[in-house]
């Protein structure tokens, strides 16, 4: 029982270690949320260029995910969060000392690098400590200290701007992720020694054409692309605003000091910690709850924001525009049920991949929300009251795009399981057919 006890205790321990460097580059990711106001004044750079740096740092980060998934088979856990760790580091410390836009792009773009090698890696490291029956719960607390990550990137980091100013406080966010690096060197078990191969670069061929070959299954299937859509539309205006646009709308349009600002940025990720396992329980006892729950949210968080820049000409009542903010963030819960539908809706073979596919789709939709929210700005010309306004209902309209898909693909997914239900094939959620799901 001792020897037991002491081999969980040192599990725990290393998967902490692990966990610790995904917690760090959740803080890198989402740093520039309460620093792009100091961003676009350091560079000289106008609102669709700020936006520019959350197009590298998410697309690279996004671009990245299946990648990864061969790296970590190729050079295990370790090494990658090593290398996750280091390159977050120079990315911060280059950040701290450019004084030009493209070296600070540049810095960005390999955040998104490091930061795409964390989570995939922190997850594999788990799967070989952990039994499976306690992964899924490990995968949940995993998720929730990565949110800690977030609230330090709030408060913490704009007090730090603040009273230190830019190139320091990148400084030492730079060298929190070598430190993290350093720790799981000297702590984690290293890896198996990588066999050598011979013909390498035709293996590595053969298997990028085996990848594209099962993302193009995956991709196939309808319940793939419903778990796409969830996670599109629900990150959508939630991502949108904590890792750029929330600040300089809350101070610029709406009057909020920066640490009046940041405090909501803090309240809205203590939200999404808090609401992110009731969510979870609920979808995993009834899953027929899980995409009816998703466009619910959805649909009131897109027409709650359309309600409110089309009512208030001036500032929005700051209660009413906090809740509107608190319920935006629920979207990043709901989120993780498009990586249940991939699950269920896909075999064991292409389930990861699957997976892979629909965590891209969060980051796409930032993306896209971002560049059109800082497009908006450059053709009005101002960054005033009205201009903030129509750019974010032009951002939230990706979110409604987005709404339309997922409801269009969850009926199709809907439509494929009865259609194997009628004719006695295993379906792996129960579902009754109702007068609006599709018939042909």
């Amino acid at each position: 029982m001792t020897t037991l006890r002491q081999r969980r205790a040192v599990a725990v321990r290393r998967w902490s270690i692990a966990v610790a460097v995904y917690l760090v580059a959740v803080f890198h990711r989402t740093s520039l949320g309460v620093a792009g106001l100091q961003a676009a004044t350091r560079f000289g750079i106008s609102p669709s260029q700020l936006s520019i740096f959350v197009l590298l740092q998410l697309g690279v980060y996004a671009g990245m995910q299946i990648p990864t998934g061969i790296l970590v088979d190729r050079y295990g856990p370790r090494r990658l969060l090593i290398a996750a760790a280091f390159t977050m580091g120079a990315a911060q410390i280059l950040f701290a000392l450019a004084h030009s836009y493209p070296v600070a792009l540049l810095a960005r773009a390999l955040l998104g690098l490091g930061d795409a090698l964390t989570f995939v890696s922190v997850l594999r490291f788990a799967a070989g400590q952990f039994a499976p029956r306690r992964y899924p719960v490990v995968i949940a607390i995993t998720g929730t200290l990565g949110s800690v990550g977030n609230l330090a990137a709030t408060l913490p980091l704009t007090a730090l701007l603040h009273h230190a100013g830019w190139t320091p406080t990148f400084l030492v966010a730079g060298l929190v992720s070598v430190v993290s690096g350093v720790a799981v060197y000297a702590m984690l078990p290293r890896s198996a020694p990588v066999p050598r191969r011979p013909r390498e670069a035709a293996a590595l061929m053969a298997s990028a054409r085996s990848v594209g070959r099962r993302v193009r299954t995956a991709w196939a299937l309808p319940g793939t692309r419903a778990g796409f859509w969830v996670h599109f539309t629900s990150m959508s205006t939630s991502l949108t605003f904590g890792v750029l646009w929330g600040v300089p709308f809350l101070v610029e349009a709406q009057g909020f000091s920066r640490d009046a600002a940041s405090t909501v940025l803090l309240a809205s990720v203590l939200v999404a910690i808090v609401a992110g396992p009731p969510i979870g329980q609920l979808t995993a006892r009834h899953p027929a709850t899980r995409v009816p729950l998703a466009i619910g949210v959805c649909s009131v968080t897109v027409l709650g924001w359309y309600t409110v820049l089309a009512a208030f000409s001036g500032p929005i009542p700051r209660w009413l525009l906090i809740g509107l903010v608190l319920l935006t963030t629920v979207g990043g819960p709901v989120s993780a049920i498009g990586f249940a539908l991939a699950r269920d809706y896909n075999g064991p073979a292409i389930v990861g991949t699957a997976t892979g596919v629909v965590n891209v789709g969060g980051f796409v939709a930032a993306i896209s929300a971002c560049l059109v929210l800082g497009w908006t700005l450059d053709l009005a010309g101002s960054v005033d009251r009205g201009a903030y306004r129509l750019a974010f209902a032009v951002a939230v309209s990706v979110q409604l795009v987005g709404l339309v898909q997922m409801v269009r693909w969850w009926l199709r997914a809907r439509h494929t399981l009865l259609k194997a239900l009628e004719v006695g094939r295993p379906a792996p959620v129960q579902i009754v057919r109702h007068r609006w799901d599709l018939t042909r």
